[in-house]
C-alpha cells in the first residue's frame, strides 16, 4: 500500500516531480510551505509529493511511537539507523517514484529530497539506484550505515547529482557528519554540491535560494 501523501502541482501536466521526505516526528505538512519560497518564473510545471512516514516506536525516544522513516537505536551515527527500517522506507519511496513514472514523469526528471531522517533515506535511495534519478537533495543529514556504502552502491548511481546542505551549529546531526557524508559520496564518484550555513538543525532562506539555483540547473539540463 502506498504511503499517504500531500501533493502540490505548480501547473498542468507536470514534467518534473519532487518527492520531499520530512524529518523525525514531523509529517508531510512540514515542508509544504517551502513550495512558494522555492518556485521561480520560467520553471517547468512541477508536482511536489510530501509523503507521511509510518508511525513506529523510536528507541532513542523511550519507544514513543511517532512518524519515523526508521528506528533510531543509538546516538552514535555509525549505528544510529535501523538498517531494516531504512530498507523498508527505500522500498516505500521507490513505490512512490514508480507511481510518478506511471503518471508520465520520467525517472530522470524525479528529484528526491529529504531533511534529517528523510535526507538519510534519500541518500540510501540514491546509492541503490541503478536507474538514475534527476537529483538527490540531502539537508542536515548523513549517509546511514556509511561503512556499507560501497556494498550497496549500484552501477551508474554516481551519475545522480547531489545537493547537500548543513548547519554549522546543528546539535542533532553533527556538522562533521554531514561533511564526512559529502566526502564519502565524492569518493564514490558522486558530484556533490555542498553548502554550509550558520544555523542549527533547520532550514534557512539562503539554503532555499541555493537549492533553487541547483534545481534551475537540473531543469535547464533536463
Amino acid at each position: 500500500m502506498l504511503l499517504e501523501c500531500i501533493e502540490r502541482e505548480t501547473g498542468p501536466d507536470p514534467s518534473w516531480s519532487i518527492l520531499w521526505l520530512h524529518g523525525l516526528g514531523a509529517d508531510g505538512n512540514d515542508f509544504v510551505p517551502i513550495v512558494p519560497e522555492l518556485l521561480r518564473p520560467g520553471w517547468p510545471a512541477l508536482r511536489f509529493v510530501f509523503p507521511h512516514a509510518p508511525v513506529r516506536p523510536v528507541t532513542i525516544n523511550n519507544g514513543v511511537p511517532m512518524r519515523a522513516w526508521y528506528d533510531i537505536v543509538d546516538v552514535d551515527l555509525a549505528n544510529r539507523a535501523d538498517e531494516g527500517g531504512v530498507q523498508q522506507s527505500v522500498e516505500q519511496v521507490e513505490a512512490l517514484i514508480a507511481r510518478e513514472v506511471e503518471r508520465g514523469v520520467a525517472r530522470e526528471r524525479i528529484v528526491v529530497a529529504g531533511f534529517s531522517q528523510g535526507g538519510a533515506v534519500t541518500l540510501a535511495i540514491g546509492l541503490r539506484s541503478a536507474a538514475p534519478l534527476g537529483g538527490l537533495v540531502a539537508l542536515s543529514t548523513y549517509v546511514p550505515s556509511a561503512g556499507k556504502s560501497r556494498q550497496v552502491l549500484a552501477e551508474g548511481a554516481a551519475r545522480q547529482p547531489v545537493f547537500m546542505a548543513h548547519g554549522s551549529q546543528d546539535p542533532v546531526v553533527p556538522f562533521q557528519a554531514g561533511q564526512q557524508s559529502a566526502a564519502l559520496l565524492r569518493e564514490l564518484g558522486f558530484d556533490v554540491d555542498w553548502h554550509a550555513y550558520p544555523m542549527p538543525h533547520s532550514v534557512c532562506a539562503e539554503e532555499i535560494r541555493d537549492l533553487g539555483d541547483w534545481l534551475a540547473r537540473r531543469f535547464a539540463a533536463g
